[in-house]
């Protein structure tokens, strides 16, 4: 970990830190927090990062767990990170799971997502779109993930975030709702952390998320 980086007293340093430490963007800092917090990153892993440009979680996921396979996936385009994968395409559309499905192969042990709606200043809105997208990401993680793996996604705080944990509880045997020091002050994002994926053959039946469409 960048020596440092958590003694950062103001937001702006997280920034200047991510130049200094070669960090593509201030976000790798909330991985490392959530690294930090729940040992989710090790050696030999299959990641697969949604929402994944500019790169700074694929970054942090290609230093901190040597051997791991990474595919990375965004609608925008990414430059290049040695050992990373990248599918350009919108997660939420068929064509862009078969493309996953063929990259990752024997599935995926960790299942992150950073991305966001393009946010419109409207509380409701942004938040009813961060938790559309939330169940595009966990219905994927559901997909890919092999059992007992982990799955991370970032939800802006809102009426329906506790629903979203409720639903994520019934695939991971631990769920925690985690704000790391390094979002912005006048973010309202959460980070839902599920934990131990549960045994296949227990959650093919359940519905995933059909209360959102």
């Amino acid at each position: 970990m960048p020596k440092g980086w958590r003694t950062q007293q103001t937001q702006d340093r997280f920034f200047r830190q991510a130049k200094q430490d070669g960090y593509r963007a201030r976000s790798a800092y909330k991985l490392l927090e959530i690294d930090e917090r729940f040992r989710l990153l090790r050696p030999g892993i299959t990641v697969l990062d949604l929402g994944a440009a500019p790169g700074s979680w694929s970054q942090v996921v290609a230093q901190r767990a040597p051997k791991c396979k990474i595919v990375a996936v965004d609608l925008l385009a990414m430059q290049p990170i040695p050992g990373v994968e990248f599918i350009r395409g919108d997660m939420t559309k068929p064509e862009c799971i078969a493309q996953i499905q063929a990259a990752l192969l024997g599935g995926a042990h960790l299942v992150l997502c950073d991305a966001a709606p393009n946010t419109t200043g409207i509380a409701l809105v942004d938040h009813a779109g961060s938790i559309r997208l939330g169940v595009a990401a966990l219905r994927i993680a559901l997909q890919f993930l092999k059992e007992g793996g982990a799955f991370v996604v970032k939800i802006f705080q809102g009426e329906d975030l506790n629903q979203f944990v409720k639903l994520t509880k019934q695939y991971f045997q631990t769920v925690q709702v985690f704000r790391p020091q390094a979002s912005r002050q006048e973010s309202t994002e959460h980070f839902v952390i599920g934990l131990r994926l549960r045994d296949r053959a227990s959650i093919a039946a359940m519905p995933i998320g059909e209360e959102w469409g």
